[in-house]
């Protein structure tokens, strides 16, 4: 199966702005449920962002837009530090940006 590159803009009570992250993913997330696509980015996040800790999460809302396949959810990162709360919106990559 082919694969898409997905872009997550995350905004978190830690920091002081947004972050944006890239990640692959088949070309069929987006017809996943969005709990799915974020356990796809989180296990991203986990594995390639913040590999000397294990990144585990809380959802408390996920929201799904088929028409501009996007998914926002809103939840607490859990991390050996302390909780965050955090926004992320995830989407595939559009050409060019």
């Amino acid at each position: 199966m082919s694969e898409i590159t997905c872009r997550a803009t995350m905004m978190d009570a830690a920091g002081d702005a947004e972050a944006v992250y890239e990640f692959q993913a088949d070309e069929d997330l987006f017809k996943r449920s969005p709990i799915h696509i974020v356990k796809q980015f989180m296990e991203h996040v986990d594995h390639v962002e913040l590999p000397a800790e294990h990144v585990g999460y809380e959802l408390y809302s996920t929201l799904k837009s088929k028409e501009h396949r996007v998914v926002t959810a809103l939840g607490c990162l859990l991390l050996a530090s302390g909780e965050i709360p955090f926004m992320v919106m995830i989407a595939p990559k559009k050409n060019g940006g």
